[in-house]
């Protein structure tokens, strides 16, 4: 299963980069390949994705949400298997770094092509850089979801 580490720091306090991630219906403003996510539960999400072309559906877990430190997930069902955590160091009062862990299983051949050359590793660089934008640029977080979710 191949596995994309990129991180991003933004100009604003480590609080307000956790507040924006946790509002996941609001992903689509800054992840390229998301096209809607509806927040079923507060541990359930529903995505629709388009990859390379093709539109998948799935579901995600919450398993571990601990504020201003951490998200993990886990996909639970439908066409992707992937999984994965978003970690927000502190480093200044108003610096953040951002983290974000994939793992993912690549489907068909165009995707294992595609995983191969490095693509996914591209786009989370390039959705990170546009979280960067637009969370910089915003006057305050979308909203905020400060619940704890033990492993």
């Amino acid at each position: 299963m191949p596995q994309i580490i990129e991180t991003v720091d933004v100009s604003v306090p480590v609080n307000v980069a956790y507040n924006q991630w946790t509002q996941f219906e609001e992903f689509p403003k800054f992840l390229d390949e998301v096209d809607s996510i509806q927040q079923v539960t507060d541990t359930l999400t529903e995505w629709k994705v388009s990859v390379a072309g093709v539109e998948r559906t799935f579901e995600a877990k919450i398993t571990e949400q601990h504020p201003d430190e951490r998200v993990a997930w886990n996909s639970t069902g439908g066409e992707v298997d992937h999984a994965g955590v978003v970690t927000f160091h502190k480093l200044a009062d108003t610096e953040t770094r951002v983290t974000v862990q994939l793992d993912w299983e690549p489907e068909g051949l165009l995707e294992k092509l595609g995983s191969a050359l490095g693509v996914g590793s591209h786009a989370v660089k390039k959705d990170l850089k546009n979280f960067k934008e637009y969370i910089e640029s915003a006057e305050h977080p979308d909203g905020a979801w400060r619940g704890d979710v033990q492993a």
